[in-house]
């Protein structure tokens, strides 16, 4: 969530190496190679290996491109078809010629279009953060093309987005309050979580207990340099006050009502220590969507198949019937 947040654990992750672990593959983005769809006049870029069932993994944001979830995923083309692919304004993809492309809804379409571009029957969706949001709306709508779904620390709603925007402003006030008190004064003056120089200030607050657990983890990137975050497509998703007043067509989503309808056999992955996706209203899943497994990873914060990959990998293995 929060977009500086998000820029400033991607600039971390970049800076790392993941330990060598059975699941990982250092080499694995050498392994995968692009191709441009044309989809409404923009090229997307796809980057799909494999036989097998396929699977989509959906990355958050909703600025970021794909490439840490192919580098937590990519290995599974070795039992199934991943595709990997950066939605329009991000990673390798065109930019939008109008920033109102930028929304839920298009994402979803976009899922939809190379599904049947890509021939397939139905497909297995796997969404990390912002990446649940679509995921969860096309299984909705697309119940038919849906085998299984995997929400890894997601959302359930604009209003779940929301709150955990207060959810984490609140920890931020009273455990920094020296911090803050900056904070609380650009806001006085009107800066908008967009605006410099409350970006920066706001996006300078430790991610511990906020995205990591264990902040000493590392991760593998491509060698070659890429957009890894669109600012431009997350302010207009989530709002140019995103941070403190959640707006744009994020607001607008709420699955609530319809996740106990959903068919696809599904699993929910929760952190116990996560500040952007937090259990107080992760827990609601349970509520929400009664026919879904639903796990909460204890040692983890945001990104459990990093804090605590031997249980998750055995964990996402046995759901997606992987052997």
């Amino acid at each position: 969530m929060m977009q500086s947040f998000i820029k400033t654990l991607f600039a971390f992750l970049l800076c790392l190496q993941l330990p060598a672990l059975a699941q990982q593959d250092p080499e694995i983005f050498e392994k995968f190679e692009s191709k441009f769809y044309t989809i409404d006049g923009y090229k997307i870029n796809v980057e799909m290996k494999g036989s097998g069932d396929p699977i989509f993994f959906l990355p958050g944001g909703p600025g970021n491109s794909h490439d840490y979830m192919q580098g937590n995923f990519g290995h599974y083309y070795k039992t199934n078809t991943v595709v990997f692919f950066d939605w329009i304004g991000r990673g390798k993809s065109d930019d939008a010629k109008d920033a109102s492309e930028y929304a839920v809804e298009k994402d979803v379409l976009l899922i939809e279009k190379l599904r049947k571009l890509l021939n397939f029957d139905k497909i297995s969706l796997v969404g990390h953060s912002y990446g649940t949001v679509p995921a969860q709306a096309y299984a909705i709508k697309y119940a038919d093309n849906v085998d299984k779904m995997v929400l890894i620390n997601g959302f359930h709603s604009g209003a779940m987005w929301q709150a955990n925007c207060d959810s984490y402003n609140h920890y931020a006030k009273t455990h920094f309050p020296e911090k803050w008190k900056k904070v609380d004064s650009l806001r006085a003056l009107g800066y908008l979580s967009s605006e410099e120089p409350l970006k920066s200030l706001y996006g300078s607050f430790p991610t511990k207990y906020i995205y990591y657990h264990n902040t000493k983890l590392k991760q593998n990137v491509p060698k070659e340099k890429f957009r890894g975050w669109a600012n431009d497509v997350y302010t207009t998703i989530i709002g140019v006050d995103g941070d403190f007043h959640v707006a744009g067509s994020m607001i607008n989503q709420d699955y609530r009502r319809k996740l106990k309808d959903v068919e696809a056999k599904t699993l929910i992955i929760a952190g116990r220590y996560d500040g952007v996706s937090t259990p107080e209203f992760a827990v609601q899943y349970k509520t929400f969507m009664p026919q879904a497994q639903f796990v909460m990873f204890e040692q983890s914060s945001h990104n459990p198949y990093l804090e605590e990959p031997e249980k998750f990998y055995t964990l996402f293995d046995e759901f997606m019937e992987i052997k």
